[in-house]
């Protein structure tokens, strides 16, 4: 009898891990996919601020993308062209932005609000105009979204214990803006410590005159950096619509470009610093869509005040976070200050 006891403590024991192995790596998998917004914005805003031009702007590139990307591809009925229009807008956005901000000198920030303000109105009224469906654009078909990839061996090695599995849910099974977005990441640090642009982006961000002084225009360098700002900006809406949910709706970035501008800053303007911050904010959202959270708490706190602290979570980190980080990140020393030459 004694045998027996401890031969059924053993296996719910053995199948108690697997299912907690099971749940981490669902909850690291949706960790991967939410991140890849945050990644992109959080990348593009980068190469603006290491510049010493302020962008509050990536929430509006982010839903302004993802309206486009998802309008192009209903239309065309190819993803990838809905991915070159969002693409095309953020990139606009980060020209309205260079014109008000560097050629004219205007206040940034105010000119990043106006963006996000003008995101936020121009998408739902050309939606309502264009579909007809209350801000939202039908749903896209499979040929017109970025669908998930299985890699090499990923079927052959799912059998093997911990590699096998990892390799198979985490890093097998994503779409291909998954993969850009996390490439993202070394190529953006290695443009901005290892190249020669990015020892000139550094230096425009950080002494302005000292870098006109040498030959090298100040603005041009500050709209080259927009330019990959616009890209990456677009580029993180698009996964929204045409990979994540496969339709855009009304506010549907729902305050990630600022987020993403907080990893950016919590990560003191360095990619990989950066890239952990996306996660550690994507992770709370992988966990607050989990019902079994929900569950295991249900005992100790009423239903809807959890699903509330679960919403809220990724917010009140953000929070938590800036107001003990922020104050030791320091910024580029030039940022925010229109440049013009000395008389």
């Amino acid at each position: 009898i004694c045998t027996a006891l401890f031969t059924s403590f053993l296996n719910q024991l053995f199948s108690l891990k697997e299912l907690m192995w099971n749940d981490l790596l669902l909850i690291l998998d949706g960790t991967l996919r939410i991140s890849v917004p945050f990644l992109l914005a959080a990348m593009g805003g980068i190469f603006a601020e290491r510049s010493g031009v302020i962008d509050f702007g990536l929430e509006g590139k982010m839903l302004g993308g993802a309206f486009v990307a998802a309008a192009v591809a209903h239309w065309t009925q190819s993803a990838w062209l809905g991915l070159l229009g969002s693409i095309c807008i953020g990139i606009i956005f980060s020209m309205i932005h260079g014109f008000a901000s560097v050629t004219k000198r205007g206040n940034q920030v105010v000119s990043c609000v106006a963006i996000n303000i003008f995101a936020m109105g121009l998408t739902v009224v050309l939606a309502n105009a264009w579909f007809g469906m209350g801000g939202k654009t039908p749903q896209l078909p499979k040929e017109a979204r970025f669908l998930s990839i299985e890699l090499p061996f990923a079927e052959t090695l799912r059998d093997i214990p911990v590699i096998g599995d990892i390799y198979y849910e985490l890093i097998s099974g994503h779409n291909i803006l998954v993969y850009i977005a996390f490439l993202a990441v070394p190529i953006t640090a290695w443009v901005v410590f290892k190249s020669s642009f990015g020892l000139q982006l550094r230096a425009t961000g950080e002494n302005p005159l000292a870098v006109d002084t040498t030959g090298i225009s100040v603005n041009k360098t500050r709209y080259q950096a927009l330019l990959l700002n616009g890209i990456l900006g677009g580029m993180s809406g698009a996964y929204l619509s045409t990979a994540h949910l496969g339709f855009f709706v009304k506010d549907m970035s729902a305050g990630k470009g600022y987020l993403a501008l907080a990893a950016m800053i919590v990560g003191k303007w360095r990619p990989y610093s950066a890239m952990f911050a996306c996660l550690l904010f994507s992770i709370l959202f992988a966990i607050k869509d989990k019902p079994e959270i929900s569950e295991m708490l249900k005992g100790l706190v009423p239903l809807n005040l959890i699903e509330s602290f679960l919403e809220m979570s990724p917010y009140i980190l953000t929070v938590v976070i800036l107001a003990g980080f922020v104050g030791r990140a320091v910024a580029p020393k030039a940022i925010g200050q229109p440049f013009s030459k000395e008389k």
